[in-house]
C-alpha cells in the first residue's frame, strides 16, 4: 500500500548491506503526527542518503509493509529506475531525495 507520512525522526541513520538485494540501504525511525511509529528503509544505491538527525521533520512517500512483529515499514522511499513500481521519495528542509 502506497503512503505518505509527515513525522519526526527519532533514531540516528543506520546504514547497512540488504541480504536480498546486496545494495546499501539506509534506516531511521518516524513518529508521525497521529503517535505511530514506523521504519523508513531507504536504498541509498537508487537515491542520495538522507542528512537525517533525530529531530528533524521528514514527509516521507513509499510502500508500507505491515510485519506480524516489530515496527511496520515504508521503503521503495526511491524512484524506481525500471518504471514498475511506483517512485517514492523522503523530503527534508525543502529537499526531495528519491
Amino acid at each position: 500500500m502506497q503512503v505518505r507520512y509527515r513525522g519526526t525522526v527519532t533514531t540516528p541513520p543506520v546504514f547497512f548491506s540488504s541480504k536480498h538485494t546486496h545494495r546499501t540501504h539506509e534506516q531511521f525511525d518516524v513518529r508521525a503526527a497521529d503517535g505511530s511509529t514506523f521504519r523508513v528503509v531507504d536504498n541509498v544505491t537508487l537515491a542520495p542518503r538522507v542528512p537525517v538527525q533525530p529531530g528533524d521533520t521528514v514527509t516521507v512517500q513509499g510502500e508500507l509493509i505491515r510485519l506480524k512483529h516489530g515496527t511496520p515499514l515504508v521503503h521503495w522511499t526511491h524512484h524506481d529506475p525500471g518504471g514498475h513500481h511506483p517512485d517514492g521519495f523522503v523530503a527534508l528542509a525543502g529537499r526531495i531525495y528519491a
